[in-house]
């Protein structure tokens, strides 16, 4: 069975992507769902032109990783695209915010998507591609979202670091770094209302963000940003004394 991946898929750019994925990637028998939403997984499925499987985990337990495991063992699919999607970002100073909701980032964002990308690898098979979403908090650290900035640095350096370790074996690993979106990211994360500079921001299109960067892992290309805006904004991030960026990229 050939299957596509999505973490997080209960909403947002999640969601999004597995709207679209079939259209660019038709070869796809089944796609996997996963979230921790069992009740949103399953109506979206209802609209997809593929059979699903919808695995309810919480990829903040590190029991979903053992029943993520056994159901890779137990099916034996070829994963020709897993798209590690599932995150989360809070607004708040370091020391002044919940602890939990912190550390909260880290599991999600970096010890989830390692530990599902560890254990698909295995299942992936030559022409395969993975695609991990980033952001553009991964250009310079970003002051009150100080965690959320660190995390997604880390995403797109692990992803042009795998990209060459599976270059041998045929597989693509490709980052795409959005600006904020209108999904309940802002709301949940406690940045709507607080944070000035995403009032500021343009905001990018999630339907346009998940099209081009399936379109960019399609064509195997390490790092994806939308829009002329945050390209710039990238290579000016590259520019400019780090510590001057910070103090300009507050949130």
């Amino acid at each position: 069975m050939k299957i596509a991946i999505v973490t997080g898929a209960s909403s947002g750019l999640g969601r999004e992507f597995a709207r679209q994925l079939v259209s660019e990637y038709p070869e796809v028998e089944q796609l996997w769902l996963v979230a921790r939403r069992r009740n949103r997984l399953e109506e979206l499925s209802e609209s997809l032109p593929r059979p699903t499987l919808c695995l309810a985990l919480d990829l903040c337990d590190p029991m979903s990783f053992t029943a993520f495991q056994e159901k890779l063992r137990s099916e034996q699919p070829e994963v020709l695209l897993l798209v590690n999607n599932a995150g989360a970002g809070y607004w708040g100073k370091l020391g002044e915010t919940d602890t939990v909701v912190q550390t909260r980032m880290i599991d999600l964002n970096l010890r989830a998507l390692t530990a599902i990308t560890s254990l698909t690898i295995p299942y992936i098979p030559r022409g395969g591609r993975i695609l991990n979403v980033s952001s553009i908090a991964a250009f310079c650290p970003n002051a009150r979202m100080t965690v959320y900035s660190s995390t997604k640095a880390f995403i797109s350096h692990f992803t042009v670091g795998l990209g060459e370790e599976l270059r041998d074996k045929g597989v693509s690993v490709t980052a795409v770094c959005p600006g904020p979106m209108a999904t309940e990211f802002c709301d949940v994360g406690n940045i709507t209302g607080n944070s000035k500079m995403f009032e500021l921001l343009p905001y990018c299109d999630q339907v346009r963000v998940a099209h081009g960067a399936l379109l960019a892992a399609k064509r195997r290309r390490s790092i994806y940003t939308p829009t002329a805006f945050y390209k710039f904004y990238r290579l000016a991030a590259k520019l400019t004394p780090v510590k001057l960026m910070a103090k300009l990229a507050k949130t």
